[in-house]
């Protein structure tokens, strides 16, 4: 017995330890449900209200002062004062967020039990009659499920659902309320497929709605959003709380707005992450679609928070030269690489065949580890390793060259062209690859890398003047620019060639490249892999190659789902990813256990020696299988074994449907019948998630659903998921995986003695060995991927933090400048930076030179003479300037209000009723600007909001514009930093510290171009006649979205959905003239139409 059996046998296993914490919860739960159960229609209704106002009446003081601070901010008080308000109103969203949970969880047994009791009524009555409220009557306008009958509103429970109707027959089980404690306290519940996680998630997503701060519901695709907002709401409007679904609506619309205005809302975590983005594009406050980020629960949080979180979001636009691309320049160098590294590589493959026959297992050794080295995925090669001792002998020969930090390697890797890593997703030219490339060019430093350093040494040192010398470093830095973009566009060619293949990576679909999903299988609509590769792989395939795009806004889902107060998470298989999901996001997975014991019987794995073999063991045992009446899902890892599988299936007469990457838009349709008697289904290991296989009776008794894998997939969690299609609240069921030394997991980590067995029992090709001990070894294989994955993911990750740490100080700035509220205090905290920047460079400069230098910068002078300045510390100068820049700032402000105000009073008083705002000429005497005021806040406050709108006029613009600049330097730092390699050097390292210095460049000169445009600010306007109304705010400056596109750019791989193409279902429409359904008696134009 291990010391891990014996820790679990004293303390339990984790499961157990977790269900004991929980189990007083679910009591307490059951002990609600057993009095509110008894409780009227309207009654049941009333204690939901009641819950509300217990919520409402613990903040309520507390939103009162937070509404009192906006007022005040509002006002013309001075700044510090202003400072400390802000301050305090930060600690009580705060201190409202810590109440609500502490009053959340008081009420939590109360609130599930209604939930519960409001599913049981639904279940047991077709019609609800309740007393109408004015939500119902609003309600009854648009949904047809609820009816106005008098002061009754009278409740169906059918509905549509996705393009279907469904009739509501689910109530929740006691494992359910487990779940949805384990939701509620903001960790991942893993329930098996089958469990109803979607019934599960309508208890904390009601008790968190109650607070009325919003909560989101993240699916994966479109087509789950709106059938779960369809299918849930329902239960939730029962008792007044509002519902809808992004997706339903085109982003930056009014409907979409007032979606993230209900008590629940329903997306696809794109969506979610693209409105974050636009939003911190917008230039006005009306434009903004979200609200706080409060509560989120993620289905399929697996796929979302594993498999996206890596994926940046990106809102891009079109650069200048865009299209001006060398991809189709290089591709036929590249493609004369590829040929002659193949054609070495089966001449080295055949000699390394005849001295391994002949005895001569050194050279031999030698020999085929290079043939490895150069075309790992050779198909040759990979049938000649099956042959027995042949993968022995590579591992041998391959750990000898590795020893002591692969210092012998390049006797092996120097004949190549270049040298295929496939464990680390690499491919790096050798010495051979660029001799060739510079041979076919009569540069033979065509495609080298200048020593910059060295270069600029030798100019240095040279008799040149220093004109001549800034023109020959101007050169030599954009020869190095030129030769770098050539090494990258050759090296993401290189990898497209020798890492990417057609059908399994991507398809060509409309003439496009499309990249697949390595998890479930589909197309990524939009996604497209970064750093020129996609263009690489475009140019390989002869499709058209699409121009370079600029970043405007960019988050990745890992840094959008950690501004979530609370966040949640729900999958069928999380437990394997625990210690990712708690390394990154502090989530706890805690396995729910299942409503019914699982009857399904995981057999051990089928190991065979060549895919051919395997192949045909599967198609056999489909054969066998469906003369039983059993349904079967064959499970495949790519699009290339469902085609092929497919084809064999043909051959032998067997109907069947095949789900992958080329044809899925029925996904759901097939994986809903696949549970039919004899059906053959062919998919992608995790294709129709969030959709039930269900089983007749008549296939129960015949076994029930069969999962053939025909592959292990690198992650354990893939597996588990198609395991898990079977065995679905008790039913029975089996699952077998069939595998081959010859598969990519195999060939990359399967361990010796997998193979050294299969030798020492001279294992025939259609012989299968069959050991718990084997699928273990398998099992610690996958292990090794995942630490590789994660490991590759971290580092991803950490290039993201960079950039996150720098959006977040950015987009706070923008939420500041957009508000109002505190753009004063952000000017403030500007002119201090400013004055200790400037301060620090004091000691280099004389008075003169010094007072030269501010005025350079700043437009101002310094407000202190040379014998304090020859005196005073660089602290002291710093105050003093800061004291100078504010009195500077202040004396303009206020001789621009007292300009502009007798004009701004002469028109308010006089056609005050025909304009709202009025636009004001700002210049600074280089350029202008037309500023927009509101002109009765302009009167009020006797011209002193012309400052304000200045001040968030011009922060706006400025951080727009220099924001843009920076995320073009931080993707060329990005791509760049890449070449550290060469140098020996960490490339994160680098690009950390170049990032930051980037970042601390673009926020002086950022803050220097605010204050210098705020301290010349006049007004060239002369009398009240020039004055004239101004567009509404929101109307200015507005980006256009047109030009912008979303893309998800993936970094490593990539996993998503596509648009789905459910039914569309028509809400319910009511004719203009006809009685409107709320029960007023008026025409609907008069009464819910009017104004539509």
């Amino acid at each position: 017995m291990s010391f891990t059996d014996i820790f679990k046998k004293i303390f339990g296993t984790k499961a157990e330890r977790d269900l004991k914490q929980l189990r007083p919860v679910l009591d307490k739960v059951l002990a609600s449900y057993a009095d509110i159960d008894k409780l009227s229609d309207d009654e049941l209704r009333a204690k939901s209200r009641e819950l509300k106002a217990r919520i409402q009446e613990r903040i309520a003081d507390d939103e009162a002062r937070i509404a009192q601070i906006r007022e005040e901010l509002e006002k013309d008080i001075p700044l510090d004062e202003k400072e400390s308000l802000a301050t305090e109103s930060d600690k009580l969203v705060k201190k409202i967020d810590d109440e609500i949970e502490k009053v959340l969880n008081e009420i939590l047994p109360e609130a599930f039990a209604v939930m519960k009791s409001t599913a049981r009524r639904f279940k047991e009555n077709p019609v609800i009659r309740v007393r109408a409220t004015d939500f119902d009557r609003d309600l009854s306008t648009t949904k047809d499920f609820v009816e106005i009958d008098g002061d009754y509103a009278v409740w169906h429970n059918h509905w549509m659902a996705g393009g279907n109707e469904i009739t509501w027959d689910m109530v929740h089980y006691d494992v359910q309320l487990i779940g949805g404690i384990v939701l509620h306290q903001g960790k991942i519940a893993e329930m098996a497929t089958g469990e109803g996680k979607t019934l599960v998630a309508t208890l904390p997503v009601f008790l968190n709605a109650l607070a009325g701060k919003g909560v989101h519901v993240v699916t994966v695709n479109d087509y789950l959003s709106k059938r779960d907002s369809e299918w849930m709401g329902p239960l939730y409007m029962f008792h007044g709380l509002s519902v809808d679904c992004i997706d339903k609506h085109q982003p930056n619309s009014e409907a979409r707005k007032k979606a993230y205005r209900c008590d629940i809302t329903f997306g696809t975590n794109n969506e979610f992450g693209f409105d974050y983005l636009r939003d911190n594009m917008a230039v006005s406050q009306n434009d903004l679609v979200q609200r706080k980020h409060h509560y989120a629960i993620v289905d399929e949080v697996d796929s979302v928070l594993i498999d996206d979180a890596r994926t940046p979001l990106i809102i891009s636009g079109p650069v200048p030269k865009g299209d001006d691309q060398q991809f189709m320049d290089f591709k036929p160098y590249v493609e004369k690489l590829v040929a002659n590294q193949r054609t070495l590589v089966t001449s080295t493959l055949n000699e390394a065949k005849k001295l391994i026959a002949s005895g001569d297992e050194r050279e031999g050794g030698k020999l085929l580890l290079r043939a490895y080295k150069g075309l790992p995925k050779y198909k040759p090669l990979i049938k000649y390793l099956s042959e027995p001792g042949i993968k022995q002998l590579l591992q041998r020969v391959e750990n000898f060259y590795m020893q002591d930090n692969e210092r012998e390697m390049h006797v092996v890797t120097d004949p190549l062209y270049f040298v295929i890593n496939e464990k680390q997703h690499s491919v790096e030219m050798t010495d051979n690859g660029h001799d060739l490339l510079s041979g076919s060019l009569s540069d033979p430093n065509f495609f080298i890398l200048p020593d910059v350093g060295s270069a600029i040494a030798d100019v240095e040192k040279s008799d040149l003047s220093a004109a001549d010398k800034s023109v020959k470093k101007d050169e030599i830095m954009a020869d190095f620019a030129l030769k770098s973009e050539r090494v990258h566009t050759v090296n993401q060619l290189l990898k497209a060639y020798a890492m990417f293949e057609k059908d399994v990576d991507y398809v060509i679909m409309d003439n496009k490249v499309k990249i697949v999903d390595e998890q479930t299988g589909r197309i990524m609509e939009g996604r497209r892999w970064s750093d020129g590769l996609h263009q690489a792989v475009e140019a390989k395939e002869n499709v058209k190659v699409e121009a370079a795009t600029q970043t405007f806004a960019t988050i990745t889902l890992q840094n959008y789902f950690r501004m979530y107060h609370k966040l949640a998470g729900m999958t069928g298989t999380a437990e394997t990813e625990a210690g990712e999901f708690w390394s990154i996001y502090k989530l706890d997975v805690v396995v729910i256990p299942t409503n019914r014991p699982i009857a399904r019987i995981d057999n051990d794995d089928l190991i065979y020696k060549t895919k051919k073999a395997k192949y045909e063991a599967v198609i056999n045992k489909i054969e066998e299988l469906i003369k039983e009446g059993r349904p079967v899902l064959v499970g495949t890892t790519d699009v290339d074994t469902s085609e092929l599988l497919s084809r064999m299936l043909k051959l032998r007469g067997i109907p069947h449907q095949v789900l992958n990457a080329k044809q899925h838009a029925r996904e759901a349709e097939i994986v809903a019948h696949a549970g039919q008697k004899s059906t053959v289904t062919i998919a992608t290991n995790m294709a129709g998630r969030g959709t039930d296989i269900k089983l007749s009776d008549e296939v129960r008794k015949a076994g029930g659903l069969a999962i053939i894998g025909t592959e292990r997939h690198d992650s354990r969690r893939v597996d588990r998921q198609l395991r898990g299609r079977a065995g679905r609240q008790g039913d029975p069921g089996s699952s077998t995986f069939y595998v081959s030394l010859e598969d990519k997991l195999m060939r990359l980590f399967g361990s010796e003695r997998i193979a050294s067995v299969v030798d020492k029992l001279g294992m025939q090709d259609n012989e299968a060995l069959e050991s718990s001990m084997l699928s273990s070894s398998i099992e610690r294989a996958q292990k090794k991927v995942e630490e590789n994955n994660f490991g590759i993911r971290k580092r991803l990750l950490e290039y993201d933090d960079v950039m996150n740490s720098q959006r977040e100080v950015i987009y706070t700035r923008r939420r500041n400048a957009l508000s109002g509220e505190r753009v004063e205090i952000d000017v403030m905290n500007m002119m201090q930076d400013m004055a200790e920047i400037i301060a620090e460079n004091a000691e280099s400069y004389d008075y003169e030179s010094f007072a030269d230098y501010v005025m350079r910068s700043l437009s101002i002078d310094l407000g202190f003479d040379e014998e304090f300045f020859s005196k005073a510390k660089r602290e002291e100068i710093a105050d003093r300037l800061f004291q100078n820049m504010l009195d500077v700032y202040r004396r303009r402000m206020d001789t621009m209000t007292q300009r502009a105000y007798p004009i701004i009073k002469e028109v308010y008083e006089k056609q005050g009723a025909i304009y709202k705002n009025i636009a004001i000429p700002i210049s600074d005497g280089r350029k202008q600007l037309v500023l927009s005021v509101n002109l009765q806040k302009a009167y009020e406050t006797e011209g002193k909001e012309i400052a304000r709108a200045l001040s968030k006029a011009i922060t706006l613009y400025q951080i727009d514009d220099h924001w843009k600049e920076h995320l073009r330097d931080m993707d060329d730092l990005k791509q760049s930093v890449q070449n550290a390699t060469y140098e020996q050097k960490d490339p994160l390292l680098i690009y950390k510290l170049e990032s930051f210095n980037l970042f601390k460049n673009m926020l002086e000169a950022l803050s220097k171009d605010i204050l210098s445009f705020l301290f010349r600010a006049h007004i060239p306007l002369r009398d009240a006649s020039e004055a004239r109304q101004a567009p509404a705010p929101a109307q200015q400056r507005k980006p256009d979205m047109s030009r912008l596109q979303t893309s998800r750019t993936d970094l490593v791989t990539n996993s998503g959905e596509q648009k789905s193409r459910m039914p569309v279902h028509v809400e319910k429409t009511v004719g203009r003239n006809d009685p409107c359904p709320c029960g007023s008696g008026k025409k609907y134009k008069n009464c819910h139409g009017k104004g539509l």
